[in-house]
């Protein structure tokens, strides 16, 4: 039901006296109608709802369409809810963490931080009602949370890859998050791609160069370090250099050959990129590290069975939310989305596999990290 409440701040001047009925007012028996102030209608069940009203026919008009029956329930937050209930909202309340909470709809960010500074500052909530007076929590909302709660919704199980399942050798934390860029390479058998990007997820720099001499004649090792050497002199500068270590099997008879090239580029790879020998005396940790390319295939689904599909559609996908999103996964420069605009569609021939591999890997090198943090 809805009434009209603090509708007249005074009776008009006259006799005052109302009879009749029109809409919720009634009318004096002499003179004219008083002049009617802006106020409202508010719901008898809740007392929270309220439509402005401003005169008679916006009142008659308002009431015959607010008619229906107020869907809020007319009972207290506590009657709402069974003791067994009542009891799991407080504990979780009282208890948890901003983090722990993070999971319950409407608590992530600031109103999980309101409720842990209330209830330091208050003590712990004794009634449901009292969870109101947390700022950015009112009925509605807190509604919502207290079903939440008890009802919380089951996410599709996520594989979680530790750190030290996804980079080797392994590296404290703290040296990983403080890097400021970090470069991808990925050792094709005829190319070698790599992929700078920083901490903020924006494409420094991404291109791959084809080495001549790779899987060629009998794998000469000056032929190799020649092609190896015009790699580096072109890699920029970065924190940490992320080398994809192959998912080859020994056992593969089948593509030993391909494996011992893999091994013979990667070798040489961390021998020159990493010049100085890190000990534990000096605590400065390795700048060349091995990424499993398992992981990045799990991180982003392209996992069938035991292999890893192509990664081209999720390239482009990144790209295309770069330009179209706020607030896009990682951020292209134009020059980059000009130049590799038509590089990863169907059927091309350009042979942009490394150049895909090289930008997931350093995407899901950041992800995985901040994953494995939380």
């Amino acid at each position: 039901m809805w009434v009209a409440r603090r509708f007249l701040s005074s009776v008009a001047q006259g006799t005052g006296q109302y009879v009749g009925q029109s809409g919720l007012f009634r009318r004096p028996q002499h003179g004219c109608l008083p002049e009617l102030e802006p106020r409202y209608l508010q719901c008898t069940c809740c007392w929270r709802s309220r439509v402005p009203v401003a005169g008679f026919e916006t009142l008659n008009a308002t009431i015959s369409s607010t008619s229906e029956p107020c869907k809020e329930d007319n009972r207290s937050l506590d009657a709402s809810y069974t003791s067994e209930q009542r009891d799991s909202i407080l504990q979780l309340l009282n208890t948890a963490t901003p983090s722990e909470m993070a999971g319950v709809k409407l608590l992530r960010g600031r109103k999980s931080l309101n409720i842990v500074e209330y209830r330091t500052k208050n003590g712990p909530f004794k009634t449901l009602e009292s969870v109101v007076n947390v700022p950015l929590l009112k009925h509605k909302s807190a509604v919502i949370v207290f079903n939440s709660i008890l009802n919380p919704v089951k996410k599709e199980r996520k594989v979680r890859i530790q750190l030290a399942k996804f980079i080797r050798p392994e590296v404290d934390r703290s040296w990983l998050e403080d890097a400021t860029s970090v470069v991808s390479l990925i050792c094709g058998t005829n190319k070698i791609a790599w992929a700078h990007v920083d901490r903020g997820m924006t494409v420094l720099d991404w291109q791959q160069l084809e080495c001549p001499n790779f899987l060629r004649g009998t794998y000469m090792a000056s032929a190799y370090l020649n092609d190896v050497s015009t790699v580096l002199a072109l890699l920029p500068s970065a924190d940490f250099y992320i080398i994809e270590k192959s998912s080859i099997s020994v056992q593969n008879t089948a593509l030993f050959p391909v494996m011992a090239h893999m091994r013979t580029v990667e070798a040489m790879l961390f021998a020159l990129l990493e010049p100085r020998k890190s000990s534990p005396e000096s605590n400065i940790p390795p700048r060349v590290l091995n990424m499993m390319r398992i992981a990045v295939g799990r991180h982003f689904g392209l996992m069938v069975g035991e292999s890893r599909t192509s990664g081209a559609q999720t390239v482009r996908q990144l790209m295309t939310e770069s330009v179209t999103q706020k607030l896009p996964r990682i951020n292209f420069p134009q020059e980059l989305l000009v130049k590799y605009r038509n590089y990863f569609q169907m059927g091309s021939r350009r042979g942009g596999e490394e150049l895909c591999d090289a930008l997931l890997q350093a995407v899901a090198f950041y992800e995985l990290l901040s994953e494995s943090s939380s």
